[in-house]
């Protein structure tokens, strides 16, 4: 195992939010070593950054986590809105989201759309010099829109960037979640890059994590670790617990999130709505008639 190989959480809309996080930290923080969350991304909105993306930022719940926040931009002018009213918000890191293959996104320009615009990127690259002092920077992308070495062309700009990493999921945006991981253009990409690189993507046990580390400076995991929470605790503990334990501590994840929606919810519809995501990465051992009600009901069937 690596010493120095950062365990990072991805961000998921609807999923990854505070009260998921705060509970996914306290039941699993002190086995998983110094692991990184990241927030999903905080946006522009009818000229406005989002009230309700910053509120996930600032939330009293993140306080004992090592917590960054991922902005998406389409222009300079969106980019320099969200990170100075983040640096008002006292972040010291801020995760630039050109790797979402969202088609709405993609089509506006933002998240992997960004990366058909290497003449933006470069504006951006400059601007990222002048915040240097305050802020560490970071880059989660995809390896191109249609094409998978489009990223190449961006080689060079990157290498410019004052970068902690640069977190790397092997599929274009037209592939969106499916589809062959690209892992030989991965690689010519990441060789080029001065960087350290994450790999981003279908990574779900800790032998695949231990895989990683001997070629990758770190790992995210976003879906892996909605089925299999205990993931990167299993990964340092170099102990694999078995499906039961996996079941129960998933189940147990979900309880403590519902208790905490359910403060800042508006009744019982709304908590039914947010939690029924959930149950989309029940664990496949899971009894299947207790993932149709959780799906149906969006709860926990005791």
């Amino acid at each position: 195992m690596e010493k120095d190989f950062r365990l990072m959480v991805a961000p998921l809309q609807g999923l990854t939010e505070a009260a998921w996080r705060s509970e996914h930290f306290r039941l699993f923080g002190e086995r998983q070593g110094d692991v990184e969350y990241f927030t999903p991304f905080i946006r522009v909105e009818k000229g406005e950054v989002r009230v309700r993306d910053l509120r996930d930022f600032t939330s009293e719940l993140n306080r004992e986590m090592k917590l960054t926040p991922q902005i998406i931009f389409r222009d300079a002018e969106e980019w320099r809105m969200l990170v100075d009213k983040l640096a008002e918000a006292d972040a010291k890191q801020i995760d630039m989201n050109m790797g979402c293959p969202f088609p709405p996104q993609v089509r506006k320009g933002r998240g992997a759309g960004m990366l058909a615009h290497p003449e933006i990127i470069s504006e951006i690259a400059e601007l990222t010099k002048q915040y240097a002092d305050s802020i560490e920077f970071s880059v989660k992308m995809r390896l191109g829109v249609k094409d998978a070495n489009e990223a190449l062309a961006l080689v060079d700009i990157l290498n410019e960037m004052p970068l902690r990493h640069v977190t790397v999921h092997p599929r274009t945006a037209s592939q969106q979640y499916k589809g062959t991981l690209l892992l030989e253009e991965l690689e010519a990409f990441a060789s080029k890059l001065r960087h350290p690189v994450v790999f981003n993507g279908e990574v779900s046990t800790p032998s695949e994590i231990a895989a990683l580390a001997s070629r990758y400076d770190g790992v995210m995991v976003g879906r892996g670790l909605l089925r299999r929470p205990s993931l990167f605790s299993e990964y340092r503990s170099g102990y694999e617990i078995p499906a039961s334990e996996q079941e129960a501590g998933w189940l147990e994840l979900l309880r403590r999130t519902a208790a905490l929606l359910e403060q800042r919810l508006c009744g019982a519809t709304q908590l039914r709505d947010k939690l029924k995501p959930y149950w989309e990465y029940a664990p496949a051992t899971m009894d299947k008639k207790i993932i149709k009600q959780g799906r149906k009901l969006g709860k926990i069937i005791d």
